[in-house]
């Protein structure tokens, strides 16, 4: 099954990628410490004729770390999820597992950097070194009208991405930003648990930014 996301899109890192020593140090404490996890880059998730990208921080260590496929398996799928099947870009059933037959419509799921980081924390080596998957990826999908950046990592990697200034498009949660390139870019709080327990994003608030999206692609 993982070996089907990984050859169905462009953009993705080789499993075995060797780029960053950190991330390869703690990828092998991990398959000695989770041996039946998926324990790799992740691949992105979605189809080919996808209009919105997602573009997220990093795998989570027992989420898609574990499990091969982006947000299947944390906190942060179990809103990202439910929330993509509402608003149309979704069919199926998302039960947290990549087996789950969970389909993707319009839609592509990626991170700025593939590999599980130590405490979520990504620098910006790792950062750089992902950046060309992340460039692929746009070019080698052609329909992609807009670029939702989940969280400010996201964002930057995005902007670094078309080296845009960081300082002419600031991380604010719903905004847009047209980029160089014509492509559009709308910014979202993380969905992550520690966002959602503290309030600082609702489940109203993320889907008012699909709202956001929908709009655009009419």
């Amino acid at each position: 099954m993982v070996e089907q996301l990984q050859s169905a899109l462009p953009g993705n890192a080789p499993l075995d990628c060797a780029l960053c020593p950190r991330l390869v140090e703690f990828r092998k404490e991990n398959q000695t410490k989770f041996p039946d996890f998926f324990n790799g880059p992740v691949p992105a998730f979605g189809s080919r004729d996808a209009e919105l990208l997602i573009v997220g921080l990093a795998p989570g260590l027992k989420g898609a770390n574990r499990t091969g496929r982006p947000f299947t398996g944390d906190y942060a799928g179990d809103l990202l999820y439910p929330t993509l099947l509402k608003f149309g870009f979704a069919e199926g059933n998302y039960a947290a597992r990549i087996d789950d037959g969970l389909k993707l419509k319009k839609a592509i799921i990626t991170n700025a950097v593939r590999c599980v980081p130590p405490q979520n924390k990504t620098i910006g080596e790792e950062e750089r070194n992902c950046r060309p998957y992340l460039i692929e990826q746009i070019e080698k999908l052609p329909t992609i009208k807009i670029i939702l950046a989940l969280g400010l990592v996201a964002h930057n990697a995005v902007l670094s991405t078309y080296s845009e200034k960081k300082s002419a498009f600031k991380f604010a949660h719903n905004s847009l930003h047209t980029l160089s390139s014509g492509l559009l870019m709308i910014d979202s709080y993380h969905c992550s648990r520690y966002n959602t327990n503290t309030g600082r994003l609702t489940t109203q608030m993320f889907e008012d930014v699909f709202v956001n999206i929908i709009e655009q692609l009419k």
